[in-house]
C-alpha cells in the first residue's frame, strides 16, 4: 500500500513527456494555475512517486498539469485536512515517524508555513483550535499516543496516551476508525480487532458499533457507547461519521468486518444516528442503505447539506474490507431515501475515485476527482438536487488524490 520514493527528476520529465505526446489533443482553455482550491495529484510513473499540490481558480473548467506545476511533497504517502484557514498534509510513515507540512495561500498560491515530524498517525481531526492526531497500536497491550497541534502557532501543545485494549472488555483491541469533533467531545468510533495470531484485523465481534466519547482537550474517557443493529461505524482511514446542522451526528456501518480474511457481518450496510446533545444512540431511527439501494454497501461519504450526503458504495461481488466504491449516490437522512447518480463515466472505465472531497455545504454541490483507466484525469461536479454529475476540470499528467480548498 505505500510505496517507495523514486527519483523526482524522473516523475516530473515522465510526467512533461506524458503531457507532451498528448498536446494535439490537450484543450486550449488551460485554467489560471492559481487559485484557492487545492488539487493533490500522483504524477504518472512505473513505481511510486511523491504528491504533488496543484492550485486551480475554478473546478467547473479548463485543465491543469503537473508538467513544470505544483508543490512536490517529500514522502510518497500522503493525507491531507484544512482547518483554520491552512493546509495541512501529513506523510504516512509505514511505522517510521512522519512530518506534517502546513501551508497558507497567498495570492492564489501556496506558501510554506512549517514542517516538523511526529509520529505515523491513523487518525486525525480538527477539534476547537487544534488538530487531534493520534497514533494506534495494531499489537494488543500496547497503548495508543494522541498529540494535539495548535493551528495557531503550529507547535505540539498537548500529548497523552489511551488504553485502547481496554476499551472493548472482549479480549480484544480498539482501533479507531476516524476521529470527529461533536460539540465539546470527541467521538471515536471503533473496531474491535485480535492484533495477533496471524489475524491482525481480524475480530470475533463482527456485529456491533461502538464509539468511545472523551472529553476535549484532556482525553478523558467519560464513556462507550454501542449500538449492535449494525457492524463497526466506517473503515480503516474512513470517517463513518456526519454532523448536519441541527447537531444530530449520523453514522454508516459498510458492514465489512473479517474474520480470518473473509467477511462475517451479518448486519446490513446502515445509518443510525445519536441525536444532538446526547451520547446514545437513537434506538428510534435506523436507515437500512443495503435494501435503500438494491444490495449495496456504504464505503465513503461526503456530507453536503440539507441531510444529504454523497456516497461511494460498492455491489456485493465488489465488496471488501479496503475496497472503495466506484457507484456514486445520494442519500437523504431525514427522508431515508437514495438516489443513484447519473453522468458518471462508465463503470469499466474508471480507475479510481477520490476519496478526500470537497463540498461548499450548499445543500447539493461536492466536487470528486476521477481518474480514468486511460490515464485521463478530471473533477466531476455531484449534484445532490437533480442526482446527475458532470465533468468539469481536467488534470493532465497523474491520478487525483484530493481535493480540497483554502
Amino acid at each position: 500500500m505505500k510505496n517507495t520514493l523514486k527519483n523526482a527528476c524522473l516523475a516530473l520529465a515522465l510526467a512533461a513527456a506524458i503531457t507532451s505526446c498528448k498536446k494535439s489533443n490537450t484543450p486550449t482553455d488551460i485554467a489560471d494555475p492559481t487559485g484557492n482550491y487545492i488539487l493533490t495529484v500522483t504524477p504518472v510513473a512505473s513505481t511510486g512517486v511523491a504528491d504533488y499540490l496543484l492550485t486551480a481558480n475554478n473546478l467547473d473548467t479548463g485543465t491543469i498539469t503537473t508538467a513544470r506545476n505544483g508543490l512536490e511533497q517529500d514522502g510518497t504517502f500522503r493525507y491531507y485536512v484544512t482547518h483554520n484557514n491552512k493546509f495541512f498534509s501529513l506523510l504516512y510513515g509505514q511505522g517510521n515517524p512522519g512530518a506534517v507540512t502546513t501551508y497558507n495561500m497567498e495570492g492564489g498560491k501556496l506558501n510554506k508555513l512549517s514542517n516538523f515530524q511526529t509520529e505515523t498517525v491513523q487518525a486525525f481531526a480538527p477539534v476547537n483550535n487544534d488538530l487531534l492526531l493520534v497514533k494506534i497500536p495494531r499489537t494488543y497491550g500496547n497503548k495508543a499516543n494522541w498529540y494535539q497541534v495548535n493551528t495557531d502557532n503550529l507547535l505540539i501543545s498537548g500529548e497523552g496516551q489511551m488504553d485502547v485494549a481496554n476499551l472493548t472488555k472482549n479480549g480484544e483491541t480498539a482501533h479507531f476508525s476516524w476521529l470527529k469533533q461533536v460539540n465539546n467531545k470527541v467521538f471515536a468510533p471503533y473496531f474491535s480487532i485480535k492484533a495477533c495470531c496471524g489475524d491482525s484485523f481480524g475480530t470475533n465481534y463482527p456485529d456491533s458499533a461502538w464509539v468511545a466519547v472523551y472529553d476535549y482537550p484532556s482525553m478523558t474517557l467519560e464513556k462507550i457507547i454501542k449500538d449492535d443493529r449494525t457492524s463497526f461505524i466506517g473503515r480503516y482511514f474512513v470517517d463513518g461519521l456526519g454532523v448536519i446542522e441541527n447537531g444530530d451526528t449520523y453514522a454508516f456501518s459498510s458492514a465489512v468486518a473479517t474474520t480470518g480474511g473473509a467477511l462475517t457481518s451479518k448486519k446490513p450496510s446502515a445509518i443510525t444516528r445519536i441525536n444532538a446533545g446526547t451520547t446514545e444512540f437513537d434506538r428510534t431511527y435506523y436507515f437500512n442503505f443495503q435494501e435503500a439501494s438494491g444490495g449495496m454497501n456504504i464505503t465513503n461519504w461526503i456530507y453536503v447539506g440539507a441531510g444529504n450526503f454523497i456516497v461511494n458504495a460498492t455491489t456485493a461481488s465488489e465488496k471488501g474490507a479496503f475496497n472503495t466504491g466506484k457507484h456514486i449516490g445520494i442519500i437523504n437522512v431525514n427522508n431515508k431515501t437514495f438516489k443513484a447518480v447519473t453522468g458518471m463515466p462508465e463503470l469499466a472505465t474508471i480507475g479510481s475515485i477520490t476519496s478526500h472531497n470537497f463540498s461548499p455545504v450548499d445543500g447539493r454541490t461536492a466536487y470528486m476527482g476521477v481518474t480514468l483507466v486511460d490515464g485521463s484525469s478530471y473533477v466531476y461536479k455531484i449534484d445532490a438536487g437533480t442526482a446527475t454529475a458532470t465533468r468539469g476540470l481536467k488534470i493532465e499528467g497523474g491520478v487525483i488524490t484530493s481535493i480540497s480548498k483554502l
